[in-house]
């Protein structure tokens, strides 16, 4: 049988028990030219919320009584004459919160669980590490000696948003809630500085670590933190619209900067970024980027968890903040 995650109400809020109901339904038969891929690995991420969500986005909503939509990686077991694929093949794609999905193979991707972990394809060499390659490097334009601010700063995001601006000669700040995070962010990924948001006032840390202004913020979390930032920029700063995880979940309307005014006084940019925007450059930068984890330059880090009857419940830790890099949820029975 197959174990689906479907999404049963569209929530108001944190999704709760009754957000989406685990069902046990009938592996499916690939037709001609499709294969059958068990999965391994389902990518959970905050992107997920806004896709339950009815409503103009980027891309459509889930539709109710659909399986949740969710990047995943997994191993070909059944091939019907697909032209390029074949079982033993492992491939990454969006199958779904599942544990097998059918696929003509159209925007599947094939990975070497030699060269790196399976989780990795889905984290640092997966969506999460392309929107950071791209955000900071092509909207966030960083050049060396820049000061760059990254908040939800030891999440997947954020974590190498940071490390590939230390790479690239900046001088990087990271926003982190809580001790251990902070002291991560600095001491394993050698952020020149942490604040953490939990226990100190945001104005004051900012202007404690970048007491020269902000050249770059990368922003994950929207809100309060964003309204701080603007309020130490730089001339001609530029902020990158990553994600708001902070307004996600609100039951009112979206809290929005009051002090955009900074944008005009610095001759300043605020830019919204979507990763599926740069999907012709992937190759490109899983490339630069494979090098630099193969030289040490970038470490990744992937939180796992296993059973996809756990799904809810390791879902929320994207927005208690329970969880360090990149969460993985490992669906496969061994």
């Amino acid at each position: 049988m197959n174990k689906q995650i479907i999404l049963k109400n569209r929530p108001e809020g944190l999704p709760d028990e009754n957000t989406w109901e685990l069902q046990n339904n009938v592996i499916p038969e690939p037709k001609e030219g499709e294969v059958l891929i068990q999965h391994h690995y389902i990518s959970l991420d905050p992107a997920m919320r806004g896709w339950m969500r009815e409503g103009k986005s980027y891309i459509e909503p889930v539709e109710l009584d659909d399986v949740m939509r969710a990047g995943s990686i997994g191993k070909v077991i059944k091939s019907n004459n697909h032209p390029k694929f074949k079982e033993g093949d492992f491939l990454k794609g969006t199958g779904g919160v599942q544990q097998y999905t059918v696929t003509n193979g159209e925007n599947w991707y094939p990975v070497d669980p030699s060269l790196a972990p399976l989780p990795m394809y889905i984290g640092t060499l997966g969506m999460p590490g392309m929107t950071a390659y791209f955000g900071i490097l092509e909207v966030g334009k960083i050049k060396e000696g820049d000061t760059v601010l990254v908040s939800g700063a030891a999440g997947a995001v954020g974590s190498i948003v940071g490390q590939i601006a230390k790479i690239k000669g900046c001088r990087v700040i990271g926003i982190a809630g809580g001790t251990e995070k902070c002291k991560y962010i600095k001491e394993v990924l050698g952020f020149d500085g942490a604040i953490d948001y939990k226990s100190e006032e945001i104005y004051d840390a900012i202007k404690r670590e970048c007491p020269k202004g902000i050249d770059v913020y990368f922003d994950n979390v929207g809100g309060e933190i964003l309204d701080a930032a603007l309020s130490r920029l730089r001339m001609h700063a530029r902020i990158v619209i990553c994600g708001a995880i902070s307004q996600y979940n609100n039951m009112n309307d979206v809290k929005g900067p009051k002090n955009y005014l900074s944008l005009l006084v610095n001759r300043a940019t605020m830019q919204g970024m979507v990763v599926m925007d740069y999907a012709k450059d992937y190759g490109k930068a899983a490339k630069e980027m494979g090098g630099w984890l193969a030289q040490g330059k970038l470490k990744s880090k992937e939180d796992v968890y296993e059973g996809i009857e756990n799904f809810h419940d390791t879902f929320l830790r994207l927005f208690s903040g329970d969880k360090m890099g990149k969460l993985v949820l490992k669906v496969i029975e061994e």
